[in-house]
């Protein structure tokens, strides 16, 4: 079972929305007026968009008593002051500030033209039978009328003899008000709004409190360390959790988020992850003993370390058990590939999708094929990249070994998680792996294939699989244990990343790929490379988006065979704004745009120049063609376009790790830094540097063998420029 927040709350109707005493006013107990208005403003949009909304606020009390002290310093004589101040009457505060705070949500509400109605209840009113049930006939007639009834505990004529202190009765403050609430009203969704993000294992003030993204009380419970209660009212995250657990284990899903942010309750209902989640089935989503994410990333490391003591032959011999448990499997792959292709078709996902996610036949044997083909290349762990005798004696190498563990975001294609964990297998890396939720089932069974082919010398957390997307936000704080994260989908997964992590993030962007036709193209190489490149696999990110022509082609019988081919194979043709006039052609959105399906643009330019100019304008430095026989524009072209891979008349199809010789691929890097282009094992290795010596000490005059002529001592030599003639000290971003 996923746990999505959004398969909870996709079918949200009714929602209960408890807003706490710390959002509703400010620390010197003023109303935080700001923060009001913006949560009026998202309730008046639920209300738009045709959400029953119910909201339980607190904050009368802490209003009141803010109010009071006002009014009776005022009212004092000096002597007064003087005099030991009396705490005032809670009841006194409550009746005080109730008729503040409803007044002020009946005009922030009506300035929204929304309607709002007040609803004082005490615990005694819900000991009547006939009070729930009219309560219950009252809030359906005025949500139908599209009102929102805001409701608050009478504390000004409660029985209780401290009902900010007293913990019995049927509820005891605002949380479980809310709470029973949502059960009376059989509400589809409880939202309650606190002053932090939502349920930490201990109190946020703490670095080391983590957010719990889904609670699950067998886990839990025990676990977390509660801080103070509420500022101003009388919960504190407590009574949420107290709340949230009865509500939950009614079957009603609960979310504890921050009420500081201006569109927290938006994005839940958009499905996006916020805040802490309690659900009756969330025991059924994870194992209870399931470890945390620096526990998979250590495990990962040490096992990764292990892998690497590993003999070459070894090392090889995983890999072509690996190969042949996915081929000895291939029918329970392909049965839960089956599962989750209907599963996505069902839900409506885009067709491109649903493409990448399918294994077609043959494709298990294809993956198991380039396994192998790793498994015969040459050793990549421990290759002398340079070797230089410092000194008689005194040897230096610069070695090839494993950047340590990846976290790899990949989406929708279960073929990737193959391709990853055999790289990762061959260059000795850890691995953790988060695939997109379409992918579930594919994913877990050939997770299941594959650790189960990795002996128990290395073990089989080398290669983790991380179960929710909730996960993560605390993955990317791992610095210390994380070496790399590549994350495999749009320009936005890779800027999201990027701007919340500090670990190096080796990105792919778009694949905005285009062939450019020069005047002199070969007219039938040309019709071949623009179909191959478009119709092969319209859903990879190495085919081609935009078709660039040369203007003189603009007239010619060329122009016309490639428009007629590709709509012969049902590729809708979108213009440039020269295209779209010249040729009549539908007017694309956009110049940057990845189709990844049978559609493409067409654009003319005035030459290869110009061509260079809209490729690095609209492009994504992935991979871009031209089609040419005049061998001058081919090298203007190969030589000036700056994109990962760039080709002279071949197709961009090409741009695949297997076809480049590689074996496999992690994805095609669009980053400048450590690797470009398909990433195969080469991109998955740093350096290090192994001195080996005879007991030589930085105090000796030591002498470079290349300049013993000269008889020239190291340390009268400039070390921050040592001569190029002795050796060159380069490496990666991550070394």
């Amino acid at each position: 079972m996923d746990t999505d927040p959004a398969a909870c709350i996709k079918n949200v109707k009714r929602l209960v929305v408890k807003v706490g005493t710390a959002v509703v006013t400010r620390h010197d107990g003023r109303l935080a007026v700001g923060r009001l208005g913006a949560l009026c403003e998202q309730l008046k949009e639920l209300n738009s968009q045709g959400y029953e909304v119910v909201l339980v606020t607190s904050g009368a009390v802490g209003l009141g008593r803010q109010r009071l002290r006002y009014r009776k310093l005022v009212n004092s004589s000096l002597a007064d002051l003087q005099n030991p101040q009396v705490e005032l009457d809670g009841k006194a505060c409550a009746a005080v500030g109730q008729n503040s705070l409803m007044a002020l949500y009946d005009t922030l509400f009506s300035q929204l033209d929304v309607t709002s109605s007040q609803h004082l209840v005490t615990d005694s009113d819900f000991r009547i039978d006939s009070f729930r049930e009219q309560l219950s006939e009252t809030v359906k007639s005025l949500l139908a009328l599209k009102v929102i009834p805001v409701f608050n505990e009478n504390d000004a004529v409660s029985t209780r003899r401290a009902p900010y202190e007293d913990s019995s009765g049927i509820f005891w403050d605002n949380d479980s008000l809310a709470g029973l609430l949502a059960m009376e009203v059989k509400a589809d969704l409880l939202v309650l709004l606190s002053d932090v993000e939502g349920l930490y294992s201990g109190p946020p003030s703490d670095p080391n409190s983590k957010l719990i993204h889904t609670y699950i009380k067998e886990k839990h419970q025990a676990e977390i360390t509660f801080g103070d209660k509420s500022r101003l009212g009388r919960g504190g995250m407590t009574a949420k959790v107290d709340a949230a657990v009865c509500a939950a284990s009614s079957g009603i899903p609960v979310v504890i988020t921050s009420g500081y942010a201006t569109d927290n309750i938006i994005k839940l209902l958009q499905g996006k992850p916020v805040g802490t989640l309690f659900h009756k089935d969330a025991h059924l989503w994870t194992s209870v003993n399931e470890v945390d994410a620096r526990e998979m990333a250590v495990a990962a490391r040490e096992c990764s370390r292990r892998l690497q003591a590993m003999s070459s032959e070894e090392r090889r011999k995983l890999l072509l058990d690996v190969a042949d448990a996915l081929e000895a499997n291939e029918s329970l792959i392909m049965a839960e590939n089956e599962a989750d292709v209907a599963a996505a078709k069902a839900d409506g996902y885009e067709k491109a999708l649903i493409s990448r996610l399918a294994l077609k036949p043959g494709k298990i044997a294809a993956l198991a094929k380039s396994i192998r083909v790793l498994a015969d290349m040459e050793e990549p762990i421990g290759h002398i990249v340079k070797r230089t005798d410092l000194a008689d004696g005194l040897i230096l190498e610069k070695t090839s070994c494993p950047l340590g563990v990846l976290l790899i975001v990949f989406e929708s294609r279960p073929d990737a998680f193959v391709q990853i964990a055999s790289l990762a297998i061959r260059t000795g890396n850890g691995l953790l792996l988060k695939g997109g939720k379409e992918a579930r089932r594919s994913n877990a069974i050939l997770h299941k294939i594959i650790t189960s082919a990795i002996p128990d010398s290395v073990g089989d957390k080398l290669i983790g699989l991380v179960a929710s997307r909730e996960d993560i936000p605390d993955l990317l704080k791992l610095d210390d244990v994380i070496d790399l994260v590549i994350p495999r989908g749009s320009n936005s997964l890779v800027s999201q990343i990027n701007n919340s992590t500090k670990i190096p993030v080796l990105g792919h962007a778009d694949g905005v790929c285009h062939v450019y036709v020069d005047k002199s193209a070969n007219p039938d190489m040309a019709k071949k490379i623009v179909r191959d490149a478009k119709i092969d696999y319209p859903a990879a990110c190495n085919t081609m988006e935009t078709l660039l022509l040369h203007q003189d082609l603009s007239n010619n019988d060329l122009l016309k065979e490639l428009l007629a081919e590709l709509r012969r194979e049902g590729v809708t043709l979108y213009g440039g704004p020269r295209a779209s006039s010249l040729l009549n052609l539908p007017r694309a959105q956009s110049l940057h745009c990845e189709y990844s399906s049978l559609a493409c643009t067409v654009e003319f330019v005035d030459d290869v120049g110009a061509a260079i100019d809209h490729i690095h304008q609209h492009g994504s430095s992935h991979t871009d063609c031209i089609v040419t026989e005049d061998r001058e524009v081919a090298e203007m072209f190969l030589h000036r376009v700056d994109s990962a891979a760039v080709f002279h008349n071949a197709s961009t199809r090409f741009c695949d790790g297997a076809r480049f010789g590689l074996g496999a691929e992690v994805l095609v890097s669009t980053s400048r830094a450590h690797a470009r282009g398909p990433v195969g094992v080469e991109g998955l290795l740093t350096t290090r540097w192994i001195l080996r010596g005879s007991g030589q000490l930085c105090s000796q005059k030591l002498f470079c063998p290349e300049h013993a002529r000269h008889r020239t001592p190291y340390d009268s030599l400039d070390l921050n420029l040592q001569p190029a003639e002795c050796h060159i000290l380069r490496g990666t971003p991550y070394e």
